[in-house]
């Protein structure tokens, strides 16, 4: 694995917040959506009734972004990935609740949770942005350098 792949890796292992792109019925639209990363994979949950949702029902094509506010513009990274969006069941549900227990021990019931976290829980789908393509951006090796990683 190279350099670039590894630091894609352990920065969306670190991060916990992505901006879902898509597209629908109703125009372009970004969601801030927590997310949990088994490779490059995106690991979501969402209301079936959230914009977001009935986009990728409509065209499963979506792109996201995971980069932090920085103040600098030498210190910018972030991945950059474009890819299909799949609601999930059976088995593949049951990866993306386990790895998103993981991240986010409060979804997993490893304490009690508040009563409107857990009705919510009851009404959400499971999503995977399974990427066909993905970028490491890093301007500490140059002004708006990018290592395509997928």
């Amino acid at each position: 694995m190279n350099g670039s792949v590894r630091r894609a890796l352990d920065y969306l292992a670190a991060h916990r917040v992505m901006t879902l792109a898509t597209c629908g019925p109703q125009g372009p639209w970004a969601a801030a959506v927590f997310y949990a990363s088994r490779g490059f994979n995106l690991y979501f949950l969402s209301s079936p009734r959230s914009r977001h949702a009935v986009d990728v029902a409509a065209d499963s094509r979506a792109a996201a972004t995971v980069q932090e506010d920085y103040a600098e513009w030498g210190d910018i990274r972030g991945v950059q990935l474009e890819g299909r969006v799949e609601r999930l069941s059976g088995a593949d549900e049951a990866e993306a609740r386990a790895l998103y227990g993981m991240k986010f021990p409060l979804v997993a019931g490893a304490g009690p949770a508040p009563a409107p976290i857990v009705a919510a829980l009851a009404r959400v789908h499971w999503y995977r942005l399974a990427p066909t393509r993905a970028y490491f951006i890093d301007n500490s090796r140059g002004f708006g350098h990018r290592d395509q990683v997928l």
